[in-house]
């Protein structure tokens, strides 16, 4: 996984719950409490998750709470900082998750080693999607974060309903 992850993963713990929940999660996972993490490097997907499961255990949070967390602060705070190109454009929640594998795909073309998921569409009617989550990464609760993140950033009320493991039903208000 890129460290853009881990780095707005640590803006999140530092930002909403302080510095020093960052070094015990950092040190739980074995790693230095003063780790450098940069964008562009991959880090293991192992590392990642342990990183994430230490995080639940330090703020006795669950692994959705966390991607929920995650998934809103990307969506609000990080990555329209770090990608605002990708926001300008879009009007609604709706439009921005229909973009989301062309906007992977955009993103991650020039980068090295890299391995996003791919989503696929079923349009219902036009308040309702079914959209599909591919990836061996098996990250679902951090994917239904990130769509629930979509619905804060637009101020829009969406629901999320599971159909399967990696497929989910969306509703627009």
């Amino acid at each position: 996984m890129k460290g853009t992850i881990a780095i707005c993963l640590q803006d999140l713990v530092k930002t909403k719950f302080g510095k020093d929940n960052w070094e015990t999660i950092l040190v739980k996972s074995g790693l230095p409490k003063d780790l450098a993490i940069y964008s562009h490097h991959d880090i293991g997907d192992d590392v990642i998750m342990k990183i994430v499961n230490n995080t639940c255990e330090v703020l006795s949070i669950t692994l959705q709470q966390a991607a929920d967390a995650f998934g809103e602060y990307w969506m609000t705070e990080y990555a329209p900082k770090k990608y605002f190109a990708f926001f300008t454009d879009k009007k609604t929640a709706k439009e921005f998750l229909l973009n989301m594998d062309k906007l992977h795909t955009k993103m991650t073309d020039k980068i090295e080693n890299a391995k996003p998921p791919k989503f696929t569409y079923k349009e219902i009617d036009k308040n309702t999607i079914i959209m599909t989550y591919i990836s061996s990464r098996n990250l679902e609760p951090i994917w239904i974060g990130l769509i629930k993140g979509v619905g804060k950033y637009f101020n829009e009320n969406i629901n999320i309903e599971n159909l399967s493991e990696n497929s989910v039903k969306i509703t627009f208000d």
